[in-house]
């Protein structure tokens, strides 16, 4: 791949902690007898996966090379004669970057450099410098420069010069404009201070949850492999302006808005980061102060994008990633987004199995549109049936005309099916939520 100066020559199919499976920008290797835990990406969708990081990160495509081999190589990941080949194409568009979609050791970065004559980086790398490039906040980007000192530490043995500093090619973003030299003594130091921000912002985010949990509101947390739609559905259902793009990872920064449903009872929705198969671990720990939002939440909605074909596959990486966070066992509801790409008679036949409350894998599924608006109406109703705080009961109330103030909270957190008006009382038939009924509990007919 070409961009920002790079060449990108990859392919991709298995998690990177498989020894055997699939050396990528270059290699497939599958171990004999064993039987993946996940369903896997073949080459030419993880290949197209691994374009779209790249292209997310402000890079040209000039070649893709894949090698499929029965055992990847200790020393270059893959073999002497493609790694030749690798060279000469990298030469002939006169590129100046080579991407691997598969970890790689220090040692094996720094042999395929000397062979290649361009710089190598792998694929968490890739995805580190995507974040570096979306964070927004002080926080996002203190978990992004964590995430990559520890990264870069077991990498500084033979550098050199080279890494001396953090620049501005792909794989080399910096954390913010900090030139960092390669010293471990000084990387250490950098990591336990960028830890003790973040755990200030830790501590700061506890405190607001504190005073969140104080009232009886439910936090909603949306979920799911990047570019599945998140962020275009928490912007249809709060009417925010949260950032949506189809490239990855353009939300880091958590945002949190409130959501009325229809009991009248109010949610915050929290938009998270979205999830990639074989999310770097240091990544995900970094981002723990993010995450947490997700193992507090009330209800998780999984987000899967209908119009893809991967969304099995996807599932089951975003449920990885809940299991590491320990989420796993989380209320949970299944959001199938971008059934406009769906053909219509598909769509629809969909739509009304979920109207019926007809599970796929044994869990309740809501199909929706996020950009045209279809389903969010269905969606509301079955966050509203699956949250537990400040529960709703029906309840029957005599209240004096006089009192504006009571009619008018009724009036903005109930649904009202009955009113009659008699000697100056108004009765009302409600269903209201718990918090509504302790405010108005002087006018509630206990008998009814």
């Amino acid at each position: 791949m070409r961009g920002r100066g790079g060449t990108v020559t990859a392919q991709a199919q298995a998690a990177r902690d498989s020894a055997g499976e699939v050396a990528k920008s270059g290699v497939t290797a599958k171990p004999s007898g064993v039987k993946p835990s996940v369903p896997q990406f073949d080459a030419e969708e993880s290949l197209a996966e691994l374009r779209a990081l790249a292209e997310s990160a402000g890079a040209k495509v000039a070649a893709a090379i894949v090698q499929h081999r029965e055992r990847i190589d200790p020393a270059t990941l893959i073999g002497s004669g493609k790694l030749e080949e690798i060279a000469g194409s990298a030469a002939s568009v006169n590129a100046d970057l080579i991407l691997f979609d598969h970890d790689l050791s220090p040692s094996q970065q720094r042999n395929i450099e000397k062979i290649v004559h361009r710089r190598v980086i792998d694929r968490t790398q890739l995805i580190l410098d995507i974040f570096a490039r979306h964070a927004r906040t002080r926080e996002g980007q203190l978990q992004v420069e964590l995430a990559q000192l520890q990264y870069l530490l077991p990498r500084l043995a033979g550098r050199g010069k080279e890494m001396s500093q953090l620049g501005g090619g792909i794989g080399t973003r910096g954390p913010g404009e900090t030139q960092l030299e390669t010293d471990r003594r000084k990387i250490h130091r950098r990591i336990r201070h960028v830890e003790q921000q973040l755990e200030n912002v830790r501590r700061i985010r506890a405190q607001q949850r504190q005073r969140r949990e104080s009232a009886p509101i439910a936090t909603v947390a949306l979920v799911g492999y990047t570019n599945a739609g998140k962020s275009t559905l928490f912007n249809a259902l709060t009417r925010a302006a949260v950032l949506s793009s189809p490239k990855m990872f353009a939300t880091l920064d958590p945002t949190l808005r409130a959501v009325t449903l229809p009991s009248k009872r109010r949610v915050l929705l929290s938009d998270t980061v979205g999830f990639i198969r074989s999310l770097p671990h240091t990544l995900v720990s970094a981002f723990r102060a993010t995450l947490e939002e997700v193992q507090r939440a009330s209800l998780i909605l999984q987000v899967s994008d209908a119009g893809s074909r991967l969304f099995a596959e996807q599932d089951a990486q975003v449920e990885l990633v809940l299991k590491e966070l320990d989420a796993e066992k989380k209320p949970r509801l299944r959001v199938m987004n971008k059934v406009d790409l769906l053909d219509e008679e598909v769509a629809e036949g969909l739509i009304n199995d979920s109207r019926r409350g007809k599970a796929r894998d044994g869990a309740v599924t809501v199909y929706v549109s996020a950009i045209e608006g279809t389903g969010l109406n269905d969606l509301l109703s079955r966050i509203d049936a699956m949250i537990e705080e400040d529960p709703v009961r029906r309840v029957h109330l005599r209240i004096p005309q006089k009192e504006g103030k009571a009619l008018a909270l009724l009036e903005a957190g109930a649904r009202i099916y009955a009113r009659t008006y008699k000697d100056g009382i108004v009765e009302l038939e409600a269903d209201a939520p718990e918090s509504v009924v302790r405010r108005l509990r002087e006018w509630v007919e206990l008998n009814k």
